[in-house]
C-alpha cells in the first residue's frame, strides 16, 4: 500500500478545481470561468488498488486586497510544505508573468518533488505546447512534465502514474468509498455560489459567499437553508434579479445538483444577506470558515 498528499498550486483560473475533479473522477470542487473560484482547501480522494492519493485543491494565488485574500493565499502557501508531491498547474495558453516566477520563488522551499502540470492542452497545437515546455522547464528544476486537459480528461491517466513513483506512505488515511473529505453541508453552500457564478456578472463573483445555515435529512427529503452573503445592497438587487428570477433559477440549477448528489428529494431555501466589507471582518470570515488568521 502506497499514500501520499499532493497539493495543486497554481495561479487563478488556470483550471486546478477542474482538474482535480478529473482526477478523482467526481464532482469535489465547484468549477466556473470566474477567477478564484476556489476559496477553501478541498480534499479530493484518488483510490486504486495499493495506492491511496490524497490531492488537495487549493486557492489560485494572487495579490491580496483585503483580509480574505490574504487568508487565501496563506492557505495555499501552506499546501507547498508537509505535502508528498506539488503539483504546479499552469495555463498553457498563458506564457510565464510575474505570478508564476513568484509561485515557483516559493516552491523552491519546498522539499517535496514539484511536478509542472501544463493544464488546457485541448486548446493548443504541438508547437505551442512545446515551446510552453522549453520556456518552464528552464525556470525551474522540475521533477517531471506532465502536459495535460482536465476538462477533456487527456493524460491525466499518465499524471495519475508520474505521481505514484513520489508517494511512500503505507498508511489508508481514507476509506475506500469516500471522495472528499468535504462534509455535506459544505458542498451544498459551495454548489449554490458555483450557480451564483455562472449566471452573475464579473463584479458578483468576488462579491459574495454562500453558507449552508441549515441541513436536516429525513427519510425521503433534505431540507436545507443557505444564506448568500453579499457586502452591498446593489450586488443583492443583482443576486436576486428581476421579480426574484435570478435567484430563483440559481435555487432550481442547485436543488437538482443536490438531488442527483443525494440522490433525495430537497427543499432548498435561500437567503440574501448584506454584511458590508465582509471580506475584511474577521469575525465573519470565521464564521465561514476562512479560518488561521494571525
Amino acid at each position: 500500500m502506497k499514500s501520499g498528499f499532493v497539493s495543486l498550486i497554481g495561479r487563478p483560473n488556470v483550471g486546478k478545481s477542474t482538474l482535480i475533479n478529473s482526477l478523482v473522477n467526481y464532482k469535489v470542487a465547484i468549477t466556473s470561468d470566474k477567477a478564484q473560484t476556489t476559496r477553501n482547501v478541498i480534499q479530493g480522494i484518488y483510490n486504486e488498488e495499493g495506492y491511496q492519493i490524497v490531492f488537495v485543491d487549493t486557492p489560485g494565488i494572487h495579490k491580496p486586497s483585503n483580509k480574505l485574500g490574504r487568508a487565501l493565499n496563506k492557505h495555499a502557501y501552506a499546501f507547498m510544505k508537509d505535502v508528498d508531491v506539488v503539483l504546479f498547474v499552469i495555463d498553457v495558453k498563458e506564457g510565464i508573468g510575474k505570478g508564476d516566477r513568484f509561485i515557483m520563488e516559493n516552491l523552491a522551499k519546498t522539499n517535496a518533488p514539484v511536478i509542472l502540470v501544463i493544464n488546457k492542452i485541448d486548446k493548443v497545437n504541438d508547437e505551442a505546447l512545446m515551446y510552453s515546455i522549453n520556456e518552464y522547464k528552464d525556470e525551474f528544476p522540475f521533477a517531471d512534465i506532465v502536459p495535460v486537459s482536465g476538462l477533456k480528461n487527456d493524460n491525466t491517466d499518465r499524471l495519475i502514474e508520474v505521481i505514484k513513483k513520489y508517494i511512500k506512505d503505507g498508511v489508508k488515511y481514507f476509506d475506500d468509498d469516500l471522495v472528499t473529505s468535504s462534509s455535506m453541508r459544505f458542498m451544498v453552500g459551495e454548489i449554490v455560489r458555483e450557480k451564483l457564478l455562472n449566471v452573475t456578472i464579473e463584479e458578483v463573483p468576488h462579491s459574495i459567499t454562500c453558507y449552508c445555515t441549515s441541513y436536516e435529512e429525513k427519510k425521503d427529503i433534505i431540507n436545507m437553508n443557505v444564506d448568500i452573503i453579499v457586502d452591498r445592497d446593489s450586488i443583492k438587487k443583482i443576486v436576486i434579479g428581476k421579480n426574484g428570477a435570478r435567484l430563483k433559477d440559481v435555487g432550481t440549477k442547485a436543488r437538482k445538483e443536490l438531488e442527483e448528489m443525494t440522490g433525495k428529494k430537497v427543499y432548498l431555501e435561500l437567503f440574501v444577506k448584506t454584511i458590508k466589507n465582509w471580506k475584511d471582518k474577521e469575525r465573519y470570515l470565521n464564521e465561514l470558515g476562512f479560518l488561521d488568521f494571525e
